[in-house]
């Protein structure tokens, strides 16, 4: 049971990560690097408060999602009126400063080596130190997250945004500060990315920079893109498959280090034939631009 829940919980948190991208990604047509640096934040943020300075988790949990929120923010604000390829390379470029800054600023963050002893979750007294207790609260938070992103969806603001992916020009026609949007569906979308991260670092207990690289965007890219953009139990779909994915090939046996390249080419060809027999995704509403 315990090597179940323990699929359920990363399947729960990269379906987090996937639902927030689908924030910039799907609904605005941001296209983004820098989610894995969001979910960096997040996971930082709560593992230096609660280890370093004796935090709550609570509190350092809250901050770890506005500290991401603001980075989102930051980013969005000079860049935001860059166009495609433009932005994206933005984006990728900021993703490897956060990840070198992980690895040099170790002073802050303890380099390469990471920080270890992250506590469990810990509020009012109930400790979520197993697989089965973080299951729930995760189901809690998540329930969260998907039912304020599915109420976004469909605001007036959701529909601002769809209409920015559409006809940015058109929207700009009509009065409304794309940019604006924008700013603040990047903004949303980190904040989420970075209560996912907080939630992960309390589970395992343990980060390091190797955990937020810009592999780590591109696979929940990959999730979102496989189940569809715009469609949430569709990037859902998407984030359980390639979360179960690994654990399908340990029953065939390869060894460790040849399981991970099969692993990549396997991603890779999942989405090329997404792209090419289902440019929608497995249950999507719109082509990727």
């Amino acid at each position: 049971m315990g090597y179940l829940f323990n699929i359920l919980i990363l399947g729960g948190l990269f379906s987090i990560l996937s639902v927030s991208l689908n924030i910039a990604c799907g609904y605005t047509g941001i296209l983004s690097l820098a989610h894995a640096s969001f979910y960096g934040v997040g996971a930082y943020t709560v593992g230096l408060l609660t280890t370093k300075m004796g935090v709550p988790f609570w509190t350092a949990f809250l901050l770890g999602g506005v500290f991401a929120g603001i980075c989102g923010l930051l980013i969005g604000i000079p860049t935001l009126r860059l166009k495609g390829d433009y932005f994206l390379i933005a984006t990728l470029g900021f993703g490897e400063i956060f990840s070198k800054s992980l690895i040099n600023w170790d002073t802050l963050t303890e380099g390469a080596r990471g920080i270890t002893n992250i506590p469990p979750i810990q509020i009012l007294g109930i400790r979520f130190d197993t697989d089965f207790s973080f299951f729930f609260f995760l189901l809690l938070i998540w329930i969260i997250c998907v039912g304020s992103i599915y109420l976004i969806e469909k605001s007036p603001f959701g529909q601002i945004l769809f209409s920015i992916a559409e006809d940015e020009d058109g929207v700009a026609a009509l009065g409304r500060n794309p940019t604006y949007f924008k700013v603040l569906a990047m903004g949303l979308s980190a904040f989420w990315a970075g209560i996912a991260g907080g939630l992960y670092a309390s589970y395992v207990g343990y980060i390091n920079p190797n955990l937020f690289t810009i592999n780590e965007s591109i696979l929940i890219f990959t999730m979102v893109l496989l189940g569809g953009l715009r469609s949430i139990h569709g990037v859902i779909l998407g984030a359980f498959v390639l979360v179960a994915l690994p654990e399908l090939m340990r029953f065939i046996g390869l060894p460790g280090p040849f399981a991970a390249v099969i692993r990549q080419m396997i991603y890779g060809m999942l989405l090329i034939l997404i792209m090419y027999f289902r440019p929608r995704g497995l249950l999507g509403r719109v082509k990727l631009r």
